[in-house]
Protein backbone atom coordinates (compact mmCIF):
# COMPACT_ATOMS: atom_id res chain seq x y z
CA UNK A 1 0.00 0.00 0.00
CA UNK A 2 1.19 3.34 -0.69
CA UNK A 3 1.02 6.35 1.81
CA UNK A 4 2.63 4.65 4.21
CA UNK A 5 6.92 4.63 4.22
CA UNK A 6 7.15 1.08 5.54
CA UNK A 7 9.23 2.06 8.36
CA UNK A 8 9.01 1.97 12.04
CA UNK A 9 11.51 3.77 14.11
CA UNK A 10 12.30 1.67 17.54
CA UNK A 11 14.30 3.59 20.46
CA UNK A 12 15.87 1.67 22.76
CA UNK A 13 16.69 4.01 25.72
CA UNK A 14 17.68 1.17 27.97
CA UNK A 15 20.79 0.81 25.86
CA UNK A 16 20.65 4.15 23.98
CA UNK A 17 20.34 2.65 20.67
CA UNK A 18 18.09 2.44 17.98
CA UNK A 19 16.69 0.41 14.96
CA UNK A 20 14.43 0.24 11.79
CA UNK A 21 12.02 -2.42 10.95
CA UNK A 22 9.63 -2.50 8.31
CA UNK A 23 6.05 -1.47 9.00
CA UNK A 24 3.55 -5.04 9.49
CA UNK A 25 2.17 -4.45 6.28
CA UNK A 26 -0.29 -7.02 7.53
CA UNK A 27 -1.98 -5.20 11.06
CA UNK A 28 -1.60 -2.17 8.68
CA UNK A 29 -4.32 -3.44 6.14
CA UNK A 30 -6.25 -4.59 9.41
CA UNK A 31 -5.81 -1.57 11.85
CA UNK A 32 -5.30 1.30 9.20
CA UNK A 33 -2.79 3.25 11.38
CA UNK A 34 -2.83 6.21 14.02
CA UNK A 35 -5.28 5.00 16.90
CA UNK A 36 -5.92 1.29 15.62
CA UNK A 37 -2.93 0.40 14.66
CA UNK A 38 -0.58 1.97 17.43
CA UNK A 39 -3.34 0.05 20.02
CA UNK A 40 -2.46 -3.28 17.86
CA UNK A 41 1.73 -2.79 18.23
CA UNK A 42 1.21 -2.37 21.93
CA UNK A 43 -1.27 -4.85 22.62
CA UNK A 44 1.02 -7.25 20.66
CA UNK A 45 4.01 -5.90 22.53
CA UNK A 46 3.09 -5.40 26.06
CA UNK A 47 3.33 -7.63 28.97
CA UNK A 48 -0.22 -7.89 30.78
CA UNK A 49 0.54 -6.26 33.95
CA UNK A 50 2.89 -3.81 33.20
CA UNK A 51 3.52 -0.89 35.41
CA UNK A 52 2.43 2.22 32.87
CA UNK A 53 5.40 3.83 35.00
CA UNK A 54 7.96 0.87 34.39
CA UNK A 55 10.92 0.83 31.72
CA UNK A 56 8.61 -1.98 30.30
CA UNK A 57 5.70 0.30 29.44
CA UNK A 58 5.82 1.86 25.76
CA UNK A 59 5.33 5.10 23.99
CA UNK A 60 3.77 4.73 20.51
CA UNK A 61 3.90 7.82 18.35
CA UNK A 62 2.24 6.29 14.95
CA UNK A 63 0.91 8.11 11.94
CA UNK A 64 -1.36 6.93 8.95
CA UNK A 65 -1.22 6.43 5.11
CA UNK A 66 -2.83 10.23 4.94
CA UNK A 67 -0.10 11.86 6.88
CA UNK A 68 2.51 13.84 4.83
CA UNK A 69 -0.05 14.19 2.45
CA UNK A 70 -2.44 17.03 1.40
CA UNK A 71 -5.63 15.38 2.50
CA UNK A 72 -7.45 18.20 4.61
CA UNK A 73 -7.59 17.40 8.19
CA UNK A 74 -5.40 15.01 8.07
CA UNK A 75 -2.73 16.25 10.15
CA UNK A 76 -3.21 14.56 13.51
CA UNK A 77 -0.33 12.04 15.38
CA UNK A 78 -1.95 9.32 17.62
CA UNK A 79 -0.06 8.63 20.96
CA UNK A 80 -0.45 5.19 22.92
CA UNK A 81 0.62 3.98 25.82
CA UNK A 82 -1.09 1.79 29.06
CA UNK A 83 -2.75 4.84 31.32
CA UNK A 84 -1.05 5.63 34.36
CA UNK A 85 -4.34 7.43 35.51
CA UNK A 86 -6.36 4.49 34.62
CA UNK A 87 -4.55 1.47 34.06
CA UNK A 88 -6.72 0.88 31.07
CA UNK A 89 -5.01 1.30 27.09
CA UNK A 90 -4.40 4.73 26.65
CA UNK A 91 -3.99 6.98 22.91
CA UNK A 92 -4.08 10.62 22.32
CA UNK A 93 -4.01 12.18 19.08
CA UNK A 94 -2.34 15.90 19.13
CA UNK A 95 -2.62 18.32 16.54
CA UNK A 96 -0.12 20.59 14.76
CA UNK A 97 2.33 19.67 12.22
CA UNK A 98 4.35 17.23 14.43
CA UNK A 99 3.01 13.91 12.48
CA UNK A 100 3.49 15.17 8.89
CA UNK A 101 6.87 15.50 10.10
CA UNK A 102 7.58 12.00 11.18
CA UNK A 103 6.21 10.76 7.49
CA UNK A 104 8.91 13.03 6.44
CA UNK A 105 11.49 11.68 7.55
CA UNK A 106 10.90 8.42 6.58
CA UNK A 107 8.62 6.70 9.59
CA UNK A 108 4.90 5.29 10.44
CA UNK A 109 5.96 5.20 13.65
CA UNK A 110 8.37 6.03 16.46
CA UNK A 111 8.41 3.63 19.38
CA UNK A 112 10.02 4.05 22.50
CA UNK A 113 11.12 1.75 24.80
CA UNK A 114 12.91 1.69 28.32
CA UNK A 115 14.36 4.75 30.26
CA UNK A 116 17.55 6.53 30.47
CA UNK A 117 19.10 7.34 33.61
CA UNK A 118 19.64 11.48 33.52
CA UNK A 119 17.05 14.26 32.09
CA UNK A 120 17.68 13.32 27.95
CA UNK A 121 16.18 14.26 24.63
CA UNK A 122 15.51 12.63 21.36
CA UNK A 123 16.83 14.34 18.00
CA UNK A 124 15.47 12.92 14.86
CA UNK A 125 16.58 13.98 11.48
CA UNK A 126 15.63 11.19 8.84
CA UNK A 127 18.30 8.14 9.84
CA UNK A 128 19.89 10.37 11.94
CA UNK A 129 18.71 9.62 15.96
CA UNK A 130 20.17 11.20 19.18
CA UNK A 131 19.41 10.94 22.41
CA UNK A 132 21.01 13.99 24.25
CA UNK A 133 21.10 15.88 27.36
CA UNK A 134 17.81 18.08 28.91
CA UNK A 135 19.86 18.84 32.18
CA UNK A 136 19.68 22.43 31.27
CA UNK A 137 15.40 21.76 30.09
CA UNK A 138 14.58 20.10 33.02
CA UNK A 139 12.03 21.77 35.27
CA UNK A 140 11.83 24.45 32.68
CA UNK A 141 7.68 25.05 31.12
CA UNK A 142 7.12 23.36 27.84
CA UNK A 143 6.94 26.77 26.00
CA UNK A 144 10.90 27.88 26.94
CA UNK A 145 11.40 24.24 26.18
CA UNK A 146 10.23 24.53 22.69
CA UNK A 147 11.73 27.62 22.37
CA UNK A 148 15.00 26.92 23.10
CA UNK A 149 14.86 24.00 20.90
CA UNK A 150 13.32 25.71 18.04
CA UNK A 151 16.43 28.54 18.40
CA UNK A 152 18.75 25.45 18.34
CA UNK A 153 17.67 23.67 15.26
CA UNK A 154 15.86 26.20 13.30
CA UNK A 155 12.01 26.74 12.78
CA UNK A 156 11.55 24.04 10.05
CA UNK A 157 11.63 21.73 12.96
CA UNK A 158 8.67 20.33 15.04
CA UNK A 159 8.68 19.30 18.52
CA UNK A 160 6.46 17.19 21.26
CA UNK A 161 7.34 17.95 24.87
CA UNK A 162 6.36 17.55 28.61
CA UNK A 163 6.11 20.40 31.48
CA UNK A 164 6.90 19.65 34.84
CA UNK A 165 3.79 18.00 35.29
CA UNK A 166 5.33 15.60 33.03
CA UNK A 167 8.62 15.08 34.79
CA UNK A 168 6.83 14.63 38.09
CA UNK A 169 4.79 12.13 36.74
CA UNK A 170 1.02 14.02 37.48
CA UNK A 171 -1.41 11.44 35.85
CA UNK A 172 -3.09 14.12 34.38
CA UNK A 173 -0.09 15.17 32.46
CA UNK A 174 -0.17 15.96 28.72
CA UNK A 175 2.77 15.81 25.79
CA UNK A 176 2.56 19.34 24.11
CA UNK A 177 3.13 20.34 20.55
CA UNK A 178 3.29 23.89 18.19
CA UNK A 179 3.33 25.53 21.95
CA UNK A 180 -0.34 24.99 22.14
CA UNK A 181 -1.37 21.86 21.07
CA UNK A 182 -1.99 18.67 23.69
CA UNK A 183 -2.28 15.47 23.82
CA UNK A 184 -3.95 15.85 26.82
CA UNK A 185 -6.06 12.45 28.79
CA UNK A 186 -5.24 9.71 30.68
CA UNK A 187 -1.78 10.96 32.01
CA UNK A 188 0.35 10.40 28.49
CA UNK A 189 3.09 13.06 28.96
CA UNK A 190 3.72 11.30 32.92
CA UNK A 191 4.62 8.47 30.71
CA UNK A 192 7.36 10.43 29.07
CA UNK A 193 8.64 12.00 32.12
CA UNK A 194 9.10 8.75 33.67
CA UNK A 195 11.27 8.25 30.45
CA UNK A 196 13.24 10.64 31.74
CA UNK A 197 12.17 12.29 28.09
CA UNK A 198 11.86 15.97 28.20
CA UNK A 199 11.58 16.58 24.36
CA UNK A 200 11.32 14.57 20.76
CA UNK A 201 12.89 16.90 18.21
CA UNK A 202 12.05 15.73 14.52
CA UNK A 203 13.06 17.19 11.12
CA UNK A 204 12.42 15.32 7.84
CA UNK A 205 13.19 16.28 4.37
CA UNK A 206 11.63 13.22 2.60
CA UNK A 207 8.53 13.30 1.25
CA UNK A 208 5.16 11.16 1.02
CA UNK A 209 4.11 8.65 -2.02
CA UNK A 210 0.46 8.53 -3.06
CA UNK A 211 -1.18 5.88 -5.72
CA UNK A 212 -1.32 8.36 -8.57
CA UNK A 213 -0.08 11.81 -7.85
CA UNK A 214 -2.45 13.36 -10.84
CA UNK A 215 -5.72 11.45 -9.45
CA UNK A 216 -4.80 12.05 -5.79
CA UNK A 217 -4.60 15.91 -5.75
CA UNK A 218 -7.45 16.49 -8.42
CA UNK A 219 -9.43 14.39 -6.00
CA UNK A 220 -8.66 15.89 -2.77
CA UNK A 221 -9.13 19.69 -4.62
CA UNK A 222 -12.50 18.22 -5.22
CA UNK A 223 -12.89 17.31 -1.84
CA UNK A 224 -11.54 20.32 -0.17
CA UNK A 225 -14.41 22.79 -2.10
CA UNK A 226 -17.35 20.02 -1.72
CA UNK A 227 -16.53 18.06 1.30
CA UNK A 228 -14.54 19.91 3.52
CA UNK A 229 -15.14 23.51 3.28
CA UNK A 230 -18.97 23.21 3.68
CA UNK A 231 -21.62 24.49 6.32
CA UNK A 232 -20.92 21.63 8.12
CA UNK A 233 -17.42 22.15 9.19
CA UNK A 234 -17.10 25.97 8.64
CA UNK A 235 -18.33 26.73 12.17
CA UNK A 236 -15.05 25.33 13.46
CA UNK A 237 -13.07 28.39 11.81
CA UNK A 238 -16.04 31.22 12.47
CA UNK A 239 -16.59 30.31 16.14
CA UNK A 240 -14.78 27.95 17.12
CA UNK A 241 -15.44 25.07 19.92
CA UNK A 242 -16.92 27.92 22.03
CA UNK A 243 -19.88 28.26 19.95
CA UNK A 244 -20.49 25.03 22.09
CA UNK A 245 -20.51 27.12 25.62
CA UNK A 246 -24.29 28.74 24.11
CA UNK A 247 -25.73 24.92 23.49
CA UNK A 248 -24.73 23.09 26.17
CA UNK A 249 -26.33 26.36 28.54
CA UNK A 250 -29.17 26.20 26.17
CA UNK A 251 -29.84 22.44 26.14
CA UNK A 252 -29.05 22.10 29.60
CA UNK A 253 -25.87 20.02 29.79
CA UNK A 254 -23.15 22.71 30.92
CA UNK A 255 -21.47 21.45 33.65
CA UNK A 256 -21.74 23.55 36.64
CA UNK A 257 -20.24 23.57 40.23
CA UNK A 258 -18.74 20.12 39.78
CA UNK A 259 -21.50 18.86 37.79
CA UNK A 260 -24.15 19.64 40.27
CA UNK A 261 -26.11 21.49 38.04
CA UNK A 262 -26.39 21.86 33.67
CA UNK A 263 -26.54 25.41 33.68
CA UNK A 264 -24.27 28.60 34.37
CA UNK A 265 -25.59 31.66 35.04
CA UNK A 266 -22.69 33.78 34.26
CA UNK A 267 -22.37 31.53 30.68
CA UNK A 268 -22.05 34.94 27.93
CA UNK A 269 -19.05 35.69 29.46
CA UNK A 270 -17.54 32.72 28.74
CA UNK A 271 -19.23 31.83 25.51
CA UNK A 272 -18.25 32.46 21.80
CA UNK A 273 -19.25 35.98 21.38
CA UNK A 274 -16.81 36.73 24.58
CA UNK A 275 -13.78 34.87 22.98
CA UNK A 276 -14.51 36.57 19.61
CA UNK A 277 -13.81 40.03 21.44
CA UNK A 278 -10.67 38.86 22.36
CA UNK A 279 -9.84 37.17 19.60
CA UNK A 280 -5.97 37.37 18.14
CA UNK A 281 -6.01 35.77 15.29
CA UNK A 282 -5.75 32.03 13.44
CA UNK A 283 -4.07 29.21 13.33
CA UNK A 284 -4.63 25.53 11.65
CA UNK A 285 -2.77 22.40 11.54
CA UNK A 286 -0.69 21.10 8.70
CA UNK A 287 -3.29 20.48 5.85
CA UNK A 288 -5.92 21.67 7.31
CA UNK A 289 -8.28 24.19 5.64
CA UNK A 290 -10.59 24.81 8.20
CA UNK A 291 -8.37 26.79 10.77
CA UNK A 292 -10.57 25.64 14.17
CA UNK A 293 -7.08 27.19 16.40
CA UNK A 294 -8.22 30.42 17.58
CA UNK A 295 -5.60 32.85 19.61
CA UNK A 296 -6.90 34.87 22.36
CA UNK A 297 -4.87 37.47 24.32
CA UNK A 298 -5.88 39.22 27.53
CA UNK A 299 -3.28 41.38 29.03
CA UNK A 300 0.19 39.83 27.59
CA UNK A 301 -1.32 35.94 28.58
CA UNK A 302 -1.83 34.33 25.13
CA UNK A 303 -3.48 31.07 24.36
CA UNK A 304 -4.90 29.32 21.79
CA UNK A 305 -8.50 29.01 22.98
CA UNK A 306 -9.32 28.08 25.12
CA UNK A 307 -11.11 25.56 23.84
CA UNK A 308 -14.69 23.72 24.70
CA UNK A 309 -14.00 21.08 27.33
CA UNK A 310 -11.41 23.99 28.94
CA UNK A 311 -14.44 25.97 29.35
CA UNK A 312 -16.75 24.00 30.82
CA UNK A 313 -14.31 22.21 33.42
CA UNK A 314 -12.01 24.83 34.13
CA UNK A 315 -14.84 27.81 34.14
CA UNK A 316 -18.46 26.66 34.52
CA UNK A 317 -17.77 23.63 36.80
CA UNK A 318 -15.88 25.76 38.73
CA UNK A 319 -18.23 28.19 38.95
CA UNK A 320 -15.69 31.02 37.56
CA UNK A 321 -17.67 33.42 35.10
CA UNK A 322 -14.40 35.59 34.69
CA UNK A 323 -12.72 35.18 30.97
CA UNK A 324 -9.54 36.41 31.90
CA UNK A 325 -9.31 34.68 34.94
CA UNK A 326 -10.08 31.04 32.55
CA UNK A 327 -7.54 32.11 30.26
CA UNK A 328 -4.66 32.62 32.66
CA UNK A 329 -5.92 29.24 33.90
CA UNK A 330 -5.62 27.35 30.42
CA UNK A 331 -1.90 28.96 30.06
CA UNK A 332 -0.81 27.70 33.26
CA UNK A 333 -2.06 24.41 32.32
CA UNK A 334 -0.73 24.36 28.85
CA UNK A 335 2.90 25.58 29.98
CA UNK A 336 2.94 23.54 32.73
CA UNK A 337 1.98 20.10 30.94
CA UNK A 338 -1.45 19.81 32.37
CA UNK A 339 -4.72 18.11 30.79
CA UNK A 340 -7.23 20.93 31.18
CA UNK A 341 -10.02 18.68 31.58
CA UNK A 342 -8.92 16.50 34.51
CA UNK A 343 -7.52 19.62 36.05
CA UNK A 344 -10.46 21.71 36.01
CA UNK A 345 -12.82 18.61 36.92
CA UNK A 346 -10.16 17.52 39.97
CA UNK A 347 -10.39 20.92 41.15
CA UNK A 348 -14.10 21.28 41.13
CA UNK A 349 -14.21 18.16 43.26
CA UNK A 350 -11.95 19.59 45.94
CA UNK A 351 -14.24 22.83 46.10
CA UNK A 352 -17.16 20.50 46.88
CA UNK A 353 -15.32 18.44 49.30
CA UNK A 354 -14.78 21.70 50.93
CA UNK A 355 -18.63 22.73 50.91
CA UNK A 356 -19.05 19.71 52.27
CA UNK A 357 -17.31 19.89 54.60
CA UNK A 358 -15.58 16.37 53.93
CA UNK A 359 -11.58 17.75 53.44
CA UNK A 360 -10.76 21.55 53.77
CA UNK A 361 -8.97 22.63 50.89
CA UNK A 362 -8.93 26.36 50.82
CA UNK A 363 -10.64 26.04 48.00
CA UNK A 364 -14.26 27.32 46.97
CA UNK A 365 -16.72 27.32 43.70
CA UNK A 366 -15.71 31.32 42.06
CA UNK A 367 -12.85 32.11 44.70
CA UNK A 368 -10.35 33.56 41.34
CA UNK A 369 -6.87 33.96 43.71
CA UNK A 370 -7.27 30.13 45.17
CA UNK A 371 -8.08 28.82 41.72
CA UNK A 372 -5.62 30.55 39.77
CA UNK A 373 -2.66 28.78 42.00
CA UNK A 374 -4.28 25.02 41.67
CA UNK A 375 -2.27 24.33 38.44
CA UNK A 376 1.58 24.88 39.65
CA UNK A 377 0.78 23.28 43.10
CA UNK A 378 -0.92 20.52 41.24
CA UNK A 379 2.41 19.88 38.64
CA UNK A 380 5.05 21.04 41.23
CA UNK A 381 3.27 18.83 43.87
CA UNK A 382 3.06 21.58 46.36
CA UNK A 383 1.03 22.17 49.24
CA UNK A 384 -2.71 20.50 48.56
CA UNK A 385 -1.65 19.94 44.75
CA UNK A 386 0.02 17.01 45.71
CA UNK A 387 -2.85 15.47 47.07
CA UNK A 388 -5.07 17.17 43.71
CA UNK A 389 -2.14 15.56 41.70
CA UNK A 390 -3.25 11.93 42.35
CA UNK A 391 -7.11 13.04 40.48
CA UNK A 392 -10.89 12.63 41.30
CA UNK A 393 -10.66 9.05 41.85
CA UNK A 394 -7.77 8.49 44.12
CA UNK A 395 -9.02 12.27 45.73
CA UNK A 396 -12.37 10.01 46.87
CA UNK A 397 -10.51 6.99 47.81
CA UNK A 398 -9.41 8.96 50.23
CA UNK A 399 -11.64 11.10 51.66
CA UNK A 400 -14.78 10.24 50.48
CA UNK A 401 -17.13 11.63 48.08
CA UNK A 402 -17.41 8.81 45.32
CA UNK A 403 -20.68 9.17 44.76
CA UNK A 404 -19.96 12.96 43.18
CA UNK A 405 -16.21 12.46 41.94
CA UNK A 406 -17.12 12.80 37.91
CA UNK A 407 -15.06 10.37 36.55
CA UNK A 408 -14.87 6.65 34.85
CA UNK A 409 -12.54 4.12 35.66
CA UNK A 410 -10.40 7.14 36.44
CA UNK A 411 -10.41 9.54 33.81
CA UNK A 412 -12.50 12.67 35.01
CA UNK A 413 -15.89 13.32 32.91
CA UNK A 414 -15.30 16.12 29.63
CA UNK A 415 -17.98 18.65 29.21
CA UNK A 416 -21.19 17.09 28.37
CA UNK A 417 -23.71 16.36 31.31
CA UNK A 418 -25.36 12.93 30.84
CA UNK A 419 -28.55 13.26 32.71
CA UNK A 420 -29.39 15.82 29.75
CA UNK A 421 -27.94 13.02 27.05
CA UNK A 422 -28.28 9.28 28.31
CA UNK A 423 -26.00 8.11 25.11
CA UNK A 424 -23.35 10.60 26.10
CA UNK A 425 -23.52 8.44 29.82
CA UNK A 426 -23.83 5.54 27.54
CA UNK A 427 -20.72 6.42 25.88
CA UNK A 428 -18.65 7.04 28.88
CA UNK A 429 -18.92 4.16 30.69
CA UNK A 430 -18.65 1.92 27.86
CA UNK A 431 -15.63 4.13 26.58
CA UNK A 432 -12.24 2.21 26.89
CA UNK A 433 -10.06 4.62 28.09
CA UNK A 434 -12.61 5.97 30.84
CA UNK A 435 -14.87 9.19 30.48
CA UNK A 436 -14.13 10.13 27.42
CA UNK A 437 -16.24 12.46 23.86
CA UNK A 438 -14.06 11.24 21.42
CA UNK A 439 -15.20 7.53 21.61
CA UNK A 440 -18.54 8.71 20.85
CA UNK A 441 -20.35 11.87 21.07
CA UNK A 442 -24.27 11.57 20.85
CA UNK A 443 -24.68 14.58 22.02
CA UNK A 444 -24.81 15.85 18.87
CA UNK A 445 -28.20 13.95 18.10
CA UNK A 446 -29.39 13.99 21.33
CA UNK A 447 -29.26 17.62 23.59
CA UNK A 448 -28.38 19.59 20.18
CA UNK A 449 -30.36 17.46 17.48
CA UNK A 450 -33.63 16.12 17.47
CA UNK A 451 -33.26 12.51 19.34
CA UNK A 452 -35.19 12.71 22.72
CA UNK A 453 -32.51 12.58 25.21
CA UNK A 454 -34.29 11.36 27.86
CA UNK A 455 -34.78 7.83 26.87
CA UNK A 456 -33.19 4.56 26.28
CA UNK A 457 -34.44 3.74 22.95
CA UNK A 458 -32.01 3.64 20.17
CA UNK A 459 -28.87 4.62 22.52
CA UNK A 460 -26.70 1.42 22.41
CA UNK A 461 -27.10 1.44 19.02
CA UNK A 462 -26.27 4.81 18.30
CA UNK A 463 -23.43 4.61 20.62
CA UNK A 464 -21.49 1.77 19.33
CA UNK A 465 -22.21 3.20 15.72
CA UNK A 466 -20.68 6.20 17.13
CA UNK A 467 -17.93 4.60 18.72
CA UNK A 468 -17.31 2.48 15.53
CA UNK A 469 -16.91 5.20 12.96
CA UNK A 470 -14.56 7.51 15.57
CA UNK A 471 -12.40 4.18 15.57
CA UNK A 472 -11.76 3.79 12.25
CA UNK A 473 -12.04 7.62 11.56
CA UNK A 474 -9.00 8.16 13.99
CA UNK A 475 -6.98 5.03 12.64
CA UNK A 476 -6.81 6.81 9.66
CA UNK A 477 -6.16 10.23 11.12
CA UNK A 478 -8.76 12.50 10.24
CA UNK A 479 -9.16 14.95 12.67
CA UNK A 480 -13.09 15.27 14.41
CA UNK A 481 -13.71 18.37 12.95
CA UNK A 482 -14.17 17.40 9.21
CA UNK A 483 -17.70 15.54 9.19
CA UNK A 484 -17.03 13.49 6.34
CA UNK A 485 -18.75 9.38 6.00
CA UNK A 486 -17.77 6.65 5.71
CA UNK A 487 -18.09 6.57 1.81
CA UNK A 488 -15.49 9.64 1.21
CA UNK A 489 -13.47 8.10 3.81
CA UNK A 490 -13.15 5.43 1.75
CA UNK A 491 -12.46 7.36 -1.52
CA UNK A 492 -9.76 9.56 0.29
CA UNK A 493 -8.37 5.92 1.63
CA UNK A 494 -8.48 4.29 -1.99
CA UNK A 495 -7.18 7.24 -4.06
CA UNK A 496 -4.23 7.56 -1.39
CA UNK A 497 -3.32 4.08 -0.71
CA UNK A 498 -4.85 2.50 -4.10
CA UNK A 499 -6.37 -0.04 -2.47
CA UNK A 500 -9.93 -0.81 -1.86
CA UNK A 501 -11.46 -0.07 1.31
CA UNK A 502 -15.32 -0.41 1.66
CA UNK A 503 -17.47 1.37 3.78
CA UNK A 504 -18.04 -2.27 4.90
CA UNK A 505 -14.49 -3.15 5.88
CA UNK A 506 -14.39 0.36 7.39
CA UNK A 507 -17.00 0.02 9.40
CA UNK A 508 -15.48 -3.62 10.24
CA UNK A 509 -12.15 -2.13 11.41
CA UNK A 510 -13.69 0.16 13.63
CA UNK A 511 -15.46 -2.63 15.54
CA UNK A 512 -12.23 -4.38 15.41
CA UNK A 513 -10.10 -1.65 17.02
CA UNK A 514 -12.61 -1.23 19.68
CA UNK A 515 -12.61 -4.80 20.21
CA UNK A 516 -9.18 -5.08 20.37
CA UNK A 517 -8.99 -1.91 22.96
CA UNK A 518 -11.61 -4.17 25.27
CA UNK A 519 -9.44 -6.95 25.19
CA UNK A 520 -6.46 -4.52 26.39
CA UNK A 521 -8.85 -3.71 29.09
CA UNK A 522 -10.31 -6.90 29.99
CA UNK A 523 -6.28 -8.84 30.34
CA UNK A 524 -5.80 -5.98 32.89
CA UNK A 525 -8.60 -7.13 35.15
CA UNK A 526 -11.51 -4.47 33.66
CA UNK A 527 -14.75 -5.91 34.19
CA UNK A 528 -18.29 -5.61 33.08
CA UNK A 529 -18.37 -3.64 36.58
CA UNK A 530 -16.43 -0.75 35.43
CA UNK A 531 -18.84 0.37 32.83
CA UNK A 532 -20.40 2.48 35.31
CA UNK A 533 -20.96 6.31 36.10
CA UNK A 534 -21.04 7.95 39.59
CA UNK A 535 -24.14 7.58 41.20
CA UNK A 536 -24.85 11.23 41.35
CA UNK A 537 -25.88 10.58 37.77
CA UNK A 538 -28.05 8.11 38.68
CA UNK A 539 -29.75 9.87 42.48
CA UNK A 540 -29.52 13.14 42.17
CA UNK A 541 -31.58 15.45 39.78
CA UNK A 542 -30.39 18.24 38.09
CA UNK A 543 -31.34 21.63 40.06
CA UNK A 544 -32.29 24.19 37.06
CA UNK A 545 -32.43 24.82 33.04
CA UNK A 546 -34.19 23.23 30.15
CA UNK A 547 -32.65 19.50 32.55
CA UNK A 548 -34.09 21.05 35.81
CA UNK A 549 -35.60 17.58 37.88
CA UNK A 550 -34.13 15.03 35.26
CA UNK A 551 -31.35 12.03 36.35
CA UNK A 552 -30.30 8.77 34.82
CA UNK A 553 -32.21 6.15 36.64
CA UNK A 554 -30.08 2.84 37.27
CA UNK A 555 -32.10 0.44 35.93
CA UNK A 556 -32.27 2.62 32.78
CA UNK A 557 -28.66 2.53 32.72
CA UNK A 558 -28.36 -0.88 33.13
CA UNK A 559 -30.77 -1.58 30.25
CA UNK A 560 -29.16 0.31 27.68
CA UNK A 561 -26.01 -1.24 29.25
CA UNK A 562 -27.69 -5.02 28.26
CA UNK A 563 -28.89 -3.04 24.88
CA UNK A 564 -25.35 -2.36 24.47
CA UNK A 565 -23.24 -5.62 25.11
CA UNK A 566 -26.16 -7.67 23.12
CA UNK A 567 -26.04 -5.73 19.67
CA UNK A 568 -22.05 -5.75 19.81
CA UNK A 569 -22.36 -9.55 19.94
CA UNK A 570 -21.02 -9.84 23.35
CA UNK A 571 -21.26 -12.05 26.30
CA UNK A 572 -23.69 -10.65 29.42
CA UNK A 573 -20.54 -10.09 31.25
CA UNK A 574 -18.89 -7.78 28.95
CA UNK A 575 -16.70 -10.35 27.68
CA UNK A 576 -16.19 -11.00 23.65
CA UNK A 577 -17.41 -14.51 22.53
CA UNK A 578 -15.19 -17.05 20.03
CA UNK A 579 -17.46 -16.10 17.44
CA UNK A 580 -17.04 -12.43 17.71
CA UNK A 581 -13.47 -12.46 17.97
CA UNK A 582 -13.11 -15.10 15.27
CA UNK A 583 -15.54 -12.71 12.84
CA UNK A 584 -13.13 -9.85 13.90
CA UNK A 585 -9.93 -11.47 13.30
CA UNK A 586 -8.79 -11.64 16.63
CA UNK A 587 -8.68 -14.77 17.97
CA UNK A 588 -4.93 -15.13 17.54
CA UNK A 589 -4.90 -11.99 19.99
CA UNK A 590 -7.03 -13.46 22.77
CA UNK A 591 -5.29 -16.53 22.64
CA UNK A 592 -2.22 -14.44 22.90
CA UNK A 593 -3.54 -13.04 25.97
CA UNK A 594 -4.68 -15.76 27.67
CA UNK A 595 -1.05 -17.29 27.26
CA UNK A 596 0.07 -14.22 28.57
Amino acid sequence: MLGYQNKVLRIDLNNKANSTEPLNMEWARQYIGGKGLGIKYLFEELKPGTDPFSPENKLIFMAAPLTGTTVPCSGKLAIISRSPATGTILDCSIGGHIASEIKFAGYDAVIIEGAVDTPSYIYIEDEKVEILSAHELWGKGSHETETTLLHRYGKDCKILSIGPAGENLIPMACINSDYYRQAGRGGIGAVMGSKNIKAIVVKGNGNVKVANMKETLGFINHMMHENTLTDDNLWAYTDGTAMIVEMSQTTGILPTRNFQDGAFQSYKNIDSEAMKKVRAGKKGCGSCALGCGNFTKIGETVVEGPEYETIALCASNCDIGDLEALVQFNSLCDDLGLDTISTGNTTAFAMELTEKGIKDFGLSFGDIDAYLKVPEMIAKKQGIGAELALGTRELAKRYGGSDFAMQVKGLEFPGYEPRGSWGMGLAYATSDRGACHMRAWPVAQEAYGDVDPFTTEGKAAMVIELQNYNAVKFSSIICDFWALDLEVLSQVLNAVTGEKFTVEELDRIGERVVSIGRLFNQREGFTSKDDTLPNRIFNDALKSGATAGKKIPKEDFEKMLVQYYTIRGWNEDGTIGQEKLAELQLIEAKTAMEEA
